[in-house]
């Protein structure tokens, strides 16, 4: 587009009028600043509210705790972002997760060492997310579809390769791995820093990260600009799939097992670290901070909730809560 601009006076520059700023208390009024920090503020606002209702909600303890706990939500929650700052979501996270996991244990049990059952783990999650990404990408089969078939395929590959049975891990190394700390953060929630940190640069740092939020605003201004939608979309599924590889090695270490069993949750809250994140369901904007206080946050309510007494029937409905408030705020987003 080109632009067409008229030369001025000198007077002319002091007689235009300076763009108005906004203040404080219009950014306050504004829903759409609400929903930009909903996952800080809600994490905040959280804190106080549990500290002030058990004063062991800070402790030490219960913050090791709590940080463990959130590792695996961090991982996933990080590689979603990728697939939803494209207009897409990925409905098989959890289950490629348990697939990778399984895939750990069994490459570990044939006698291989445990590094190279973590790098089969995350190997297994990759190629897994890359046949979706070619699926959605290259046949433009809906992701909804793919992922939601994705779900059952890796649910079922899961059962089948375990043939229905957990294995258990025993190995000096990942049990060192899983209760080793520096001060109160364990191993695992280092990587999960990490890999949000690596996350953050490859989103707002890259030209692939510019790539990927360009096709998440419009796919035809995208694809007229030179962008291979068709390849980006490949990657960012590949990307999810690599993510839950990881979380897989993550959750083997948590548990000192590999277990066929679904782990439906970790999609429910992995979609809602997202959104109380800020990314925008529609795609085009993108943010990694977000999503890591929204798996936090999430983290912390349950927690939270336990530690107060409220029964395990009501923590759904708290979460789900948050998340259609959260949801309800990102529509005044601009």
């Amino acid at each position: 587009m080109t632009t067409v601009t008229h030369a001025a006076s000198p007077t002319d520059e002091s007689t235009q009028p300076s763009p108005p700023t906004t203040g404080w208390r219009t950014r306050l009024k504004d829903p759409g600043s609400w929903a930009e920090w909903a996952a800080p503020l809600g994490f905040l606002v959280m804190v106080l509210i549990f500290q002030s209702l058990n004063t062991t909600f800070l402790s030490l303890g219960n913050i090791e705790a709590m940080l463990a706990a959130a590792a695996i939500l961090i991982v996933l929650a990080t590689g979603q972002t990728f697939t939803v700052a494209t207009g897409g979501i990925d409905l098989a996270v959890a289950s490629t997760m348990t697939f990778s996991a399984i895939i750990f244990g069994t490459v570990f049990a044939a006698g291989a060492p445990v590094g190279v059952a973590m790098l089969a783990s995350v190997a297994a999650g990759t190629g897994f997310g890359l046949v979706q990404g070619l699926f959605i990408g290259r046949g433009r089969i809906t992701d909804f579809i793919v992922t939601l078939g994705g779900f059952s395929v890796a649910s079922g590959l899961a059962l089948v390769v375990s043939d229905g049975q957990p294995t258990t891990i025993i190995d000096r190394f990942l049990l060192r791995f899983a209760t080793g700390s520096v001060w109160i953060i364990g191993y695992p929630v280092l990587v999960a820093v990490l890999v949000a940190v690596l996350a953050h640069v490859v989103l707002f740092h890259t030209r692939f990260g510019t790539h990927v939020l360009a096709a998440g605003g419009s796919e035809e201004a995208a694809t007229a600009t030179g962008i291979s939608v068709a390849r980006v979309k490949t990657a960012v599924y590949t990307i999810s799939g690599s993510c839950a590889g990881i979380a897989g090695v993550l959750l083997v270490a948590r548990i000192g097992a590999a277990e066929p069993a679904a782990n439906t949750q970790f999609l429910l809250n992995c979609v809602a670290a997202v959104v109380l994140g800020g990314v925008a369901l529609v795609g085009g904007r993108a943010t990694i901070v977000g999503p890591f206080f929204g798996a936090l946050l999430l983290t912390g309510l349950t927690n939270g909730l336990t530690l107060v007494g409220v029964s395990q029937y009501y923590q759904p409905v708290a979460v789900g809560c948050v998340v259609v408030a959260a949801a309800f705020l990102s529509r005044y987003q601009k």
